[in-house]
């Protein structure tokens, strides 16, 4: 195999293992299934990862980096107060709860991140400190960066808690009503 076919083959199963995670869980998720859902064999695992610590540590970097990534180009292409009303609008809706495989990571795999091995723990910090610096580049002028900072870890933490609740509480009016309400409270404080 050769080196860019091996660096593909990596790819796809870190994508692989980024959804498959966020939608069943970190212990939920088997190396087999990763493999098989990347159209490989549980064998050539070993070539990519020396463990599941480090697949789960680099699905997690990669989702992070996914969804900052989608901030990142909508702030520059529409600035700053535009990407995040786009990116509240986006996680805050019901294609987000539904479709955790596609969302972030902070909401689907929080409580798990905090349940594994230092490497796991550290990746998911770095990528909720890369959510923090980008919600904070959005702060109103004059706002000062110890404020802002404070003011993006209030509004991720708000918004990754409803999208938690709303999918725990299943469909109807509670996780409408839960939705609303932040989505509200959220714009309000980009405003």
């Amino acid at each position: 195999m050769s080196k860019e076919a091996a660096a593909a083959s990596r790819v796809r199963i870190v994508e692989e293992a980024s959804r498959l995670m966020r939608e069943r869980g970190i212990e939920a998720t088997s190396i087999a299934d990763v493999m098989a859902a990347a159209g490989m064999t549980h064998g050539g695992f070993y070539k990519h990862f020396r463990s599941k610590e480090d697949l789960v540590a680099a699905a997690i970097a990669s989702a992070f980096a996914t969804h900052a990534d989608r901030f990142a180009q909508r702030s520059v292409t529409s600035g700053p107060q535009a990407a995040l009303h786009a990116y509240v609008d986006e996680y805050l809706s019901e294609g987000h709860v539904t479709h955790p495989g596609f969302g972030c990571p902070a909401a689907a795999l929080g409580s798990d991140a905090g349940r594994e091995a230092a490497g796991v723990t550290s990746a998911f910090a770095r990528g909720v400190e890369a959510l923090i610096e980008h919600v904070s580049t959005a702060a109103p002028v004059g706002m000062g960066a110890p404020e802002a900072r404070a003011a993006a870890i209030r509004r991720l933490a708000m918004m990754v808690g409803a999208v938690v609740v709303a999918r725990g509480v299943g469909e109807g009016h509670l996780r409408s009503e839960l939705l609303t309400a932040c989505l509200d409270e959220a714009h309000f404080t980009v405003d």
